[in-house]
């Protein structure tokens, strides 16, 4: 399982011109779904995702998680981020995860979130999205966790 992780001072969802997700200063988290993956990988990345320590401390140093400046997290299904880009000009996705696998995991990402922290948001599995962020530093981090 995948998490690509950026520090925002702002980011949203759109989907059908709606506004569904939206926070202010934290993390916006990519979450892709491999075909291997399973609730064990959904609970240690989702650990890292809010624990990881990307935000400033008064001297300056990456020490404090999203947790700790309480900010806000944003979560989006992306199965791209499973693409084979090994070979070739074109990706592959013979190892990401078959959609209702990936919704499955994504949906039971999102519900542990929710009990683990309070300021979640989300982005709609299988949708079109529009992304909007404003990215911190630029801060971005490719968290994986394997079987």
């Amino acid at each position: 399982m995948i998490a690509l992780i950026q520090r925002v001072t702002e980011a949203k969802v759109v989907v059908n011109n709606k506004n569904i997700g939206e926070i202010q200063q934290g993390v916006l988290a990519f979450i892709g779904v491999e075909k291997d993956d399973s609730e064990e990988q959904v609970t240690r990345l989702l650990d890292k995702v809010l624990t990881y320590r990307i935000f400033s401390d008064s001297d300056d140093k990456m020490n404090l998680s999203v947790q700790d400046i309480e900010g806000g997290v944003l979560l989006v299904p992306q199965f791209t981020l499973a693409a084979d880009t090994q070979k070739g000009c074109r990706p592959g996705f013979s190892s990401a995860a078959p959609p209702a696998l990936g919704e499955e995991l994504f949906d039971q990402f999102v519900a542990q979130a929710k009990i683990k922290y309070k300021h979640i948001e989300t982005g709609q599995f299988g949708a079109d999205m529009k992304i909007s962020l404003l990215n911190d530093g630029p801060v971005t981090f490719w968290l994986q966790v394997k079987r």
